[in-house]
């Protein structure tokens, strides 16, 4: 189950050994541990970029996932990419008390459910099932290790 991350901001460090084992862990965890996945961790302009292409929203966002398995062709390994924004996710923990590592935990958990078919956005019953596995995976993983360096 390889992962796969890309980051080429320079304001803020991350352990991406650390962050690495733990996308493995959250896959593992969701059914997926031989999945490849592509993680990247964005700005702020590159997520208004990709949020105003793809889903028509000029704003940035915290998290986008792109599914491979949704789209047409064979069978792949890849689940898909995981997209999020270092600078949202910083402002969102200041906003919901929280660590940068736990929220970017809970993100990087988030964007790999939307690779496995959960949606938020088809309504509240599906919001209330997306949430009680957000929580059970973020349980799962356990204590949050220190990803900001």
């Amino acid at each position: 189950m390889p992962v796969v991350i890309g980051m080429r901001l320079t304001r803020w460090q991350l352990r991406l050994d650390i962050l690495h084992r733990l996308a493995a862990h959250i896959l593992h965890s969701v059914g997926e541990a031989e999945a490849l996945l592509s993680l990247e961790i964005v700005g702020d302009t590159r997520m208004r970029r990709l949020n105003h292409t793809f889903r028509h929203h000029d704003k940035t966002t915290d998290v986008l996932a792109f599914a491979t398995r949704e789209g047409p062709g064979p069978p792949s390994t890849l689940l898909g990419d995981v997209v999020i924004s270092l600078p949202q996710a910083v402002r969102q923990a200041r906003r919901h008390q929280q660590g940068i590592d736990h929220e970017l935990v809970v993100l990087l958990i988030h964007g790999i459910l939307h690779l496995c078919g959960y949606d938020h956005e088809r309504g509240e019953a599906e919001a209330r099932r997306m949430g009680r596995r957000e929580r059970a995976v973020l349980r799962d993983v356990g204590p949050v290790p220190r990803l900001l360096v």
